[in-house]
């Protein structure tokens, strides 16, 4: 059983309206360390809107969100928007909100992969080498959570597996907790221990092998997504109900939690 001092993000019964319509209603999730939750859902669903929610970008009119204290969150956007007046090597990107060592930048270009690329312009950079360089930034952060929207946007099959797989030894490495949105359903299903199906509210959620099974996950992506190739890891442990037990080895005891509730 997980302890609560496992607990990285506690967000309960969100709500968001906008323009007179529910882009979240009563969303609840949680993410604990050393795991990795996947949100998923069709086009315009509020997934992004949840993490932004999350990430103290957007707000909301109902619900609670509980961030545990001082938690260190790195974030890699859905869409990296560059003026192609101003070229910047990736070295020079890297250091734009603020200044740091070549010699950590480095460090976090090598754990993914792109340590050649430092030096050259961001317009030269692949869709693969891209999203590595914004995995790479979002480490520059040491988060405790790294929340990742679409993280393969933009990348070749072969490419997607190979960043999924990333994502999985950067959990191991840094025992961090991971939530990412994705529309890679077979992909992710091998990459993730809990699955959060999301159209405005929560349809279902829980781990893969179940959720692959749920009437509202075959609903909105169809019977094909049910028999698609699977495999999951395990470097984990799952309780009776199949659901994934974090290891709390590495977990602090009793730390306090910044809490923000809206009525």
């Amino acid at each position: 059983m997980t302890r609560q001092t496992d607990l990285l993000i506690d967000a309960q019964e969100i709500s968001v309206h906008r323009d007179g319509r529910n882009i979240l209603d009563r969303v609840t999730l949680q993410v604990h360390i050393g795991e990795i939750v996947t949100l998923i859902g069709p086009n315009g669903a509020g997934k992004s809107t949840l993490l932004k929610v999350i990430l103290g970008l957007t707000s909301f009119q109902q619900g609670k969100l509980v961030r545990r204290a001082g938690l260190r969150v790195g974030y890699m956007p859905q869409r990296l928007h560059l003026n192609p007046l101003l070229p910047l090597t990736v070295k020079r990107f890297l250091t734009l909100a603020r200044k740091l060592p070549e010699k950590r930048i480095g460090q976090a270009l090598e754990e993914t992969g792109a340590a050649r690329l430092i030096d050259q312009p961001m317009d030269n950079l692949s869709g693969g080498e891209t999203q590595r360089v914004l995995l790479a930034r979002a480490m520059l952060a040491d988060p405790e959570l790294l929340i990742l929207d679409e993280p393969v946007q933009g990348v070749d099959v072969t490419g997607q597996d190979e960043l999924y797989r990333l994502i999985s030894t950067i959990r191991r490495r840094h025992d961090c907790g991971i939530l990412m949105v994705s529309h890679d359903l077979h992909l992710v299903m091998s990459s993730t221990d809990r699955v959060v199906c999301l159209n405005h509210h929560v349809c279902c959620a829980g781990h893969p092998e179940r959720i692959r099974q749920d009437p509202s996950y075959v609903a909105l992506f169809g019977r094909n997504a049910v028999v698609m190739p699977y495999s999951h890891h395990h470097d984990h442990r799952h309780d009776i109900h199949n659901d994934v037990v974090t290891d709390t080895s590495s977990a602090q005891d009793g730390p306090t939690k910044d809490e923000h509730a809206h009525g």
